[in-house]
């Protein structure tokens, strides 16, 4: 088929590679206009936009999907599907209608779980056992659409979202081959989502990210690796704010209070709502991601010190 690939990030970029190196034909790539990123705030292209240029695939980096000269050069393409991944952004339905097996997405659950744009992170966030992906067809509500084929992958007890998302983008990336291949052979029809389960995976912000020392030592240890790499997990100490990597829970711990913090030569405990965890990784302010151990000794802790 002649294809119009939609995608953004890096997660985005296995499923180009696999319908690049397939018998169909990615005749063009949409993907979000260049956005401001680094200490230096250049402006750079997404990574789809640099895998396509790689290719020598025609790149189209509309402001909204909906402006008239996109919408003018997707009629001139003439595209029979539009496989998406990521794409980042509302199709409205004058792009929809554009091509004649319309637009499909390969999203990062097991729906009608997890509708919405952290699938993955609330996942870890929920303490799901299962997730998957699946692929569907586009229609103007969120996600809603009837499911074409979907695939299992099991969450490991100590998944950041970017280990799991990594193995979805390269999993997902096969299903969504083969749901390209399905439709062009005509043997695949999609199968509305069932009614019941449904659940919606709400954007995490930074503020989501603040870790809440008062809270269980289960749930501090999810919301860590539910917020790794993106928005990140924090704390604040001495009235500054920490980033914190996944952390360890040490049920046999001596119990702590909330916050309290108390360490070792090779590691660092915080008190929860119930026992204790190890601090993984942390990264003050302008400086490197460090081992919890060097920067307790780095700071010289004190019994008057907490994390909030």
């Amino acid at each position: 088929m002649r294809l119009v690939f939609a995608g953004t990030p890096e997660t985005s970029v296995p499923a180009l590679d696999a319908l690049l190196a397939s018998d169909h034909e990615v005749a063009a790539v949409v993907t979000r206009p260049d956005a401001r990123s680094g200490r230096g705030r250049r402006l750079e292209a997404s990574p789809v936009a640099a895998r396509a240029a790689e290719a020598g695939v025609e790149v189209l980096k509309p402001a909204k999907a909906r402006d008239p000269e996109f919408l003018d050069r997707l009629r001139e393409i003439a595209p029979d599907c539009c496989p998406v991944v990521a794409y980042g952004a509302l199709l409205p339905r004058e792009a929809l209608d554009i091509p004649r097996h319309g637009w499909v997405n390969l999203h990062f659950s097991l729906l009608p779980a997890w509708r919405g744009a952290a699938p993955v992170q609330r996942a870890i966030l929920h303490g799901d056992d299962v997730t998957g992906a699946a692929t569907f067809q586009i229609e103007e509500g969120l996600d809603t659409g009837p499911v074409y084929g979907v695939l299992t992958e099991p969450i490991r007890p100590t998944d950041t979202t970017g280990d799991l998302l990594g193995r979805l983008a390269e999993a997902g990336a096969g299903l969504l081959l083969d749901t390209m291949n399905g439709i062009e052979a005509g043997v695949l029809e999609p199968r509305p989502q069932p009614t019941e389960g449904v659940s919606h995976a709400a954007k995490l912000n930074p503020e989501d990210g603040h870790v809440d020392w008062t809270t269980p030592a289960l749930h501090i240890d999810r919301l860590i690796r539910a917020c790794t790499p993106a928005p990140g997990a924090w704390t604040s100490f001495r009235d500054a704010r920490v980033k914190l990597g996944p952390v360890r829970p040490v049920p046999d711990a001596e119990k702590l209070a909330p916050g309290e913090l108390r360490a070792g030569k090779k590691e660092v405990l915080v008190g929860t709502a119930t026992h204790p965890v190890a601090l993984g990784g942390v990264q003050p302010q302008g400086k490197r991601l460090m081992a919890a151990a060097d920067w307790a000794r780095g700071v010289n802790l004190t019994d008057k010190d907490a994390l909030h």
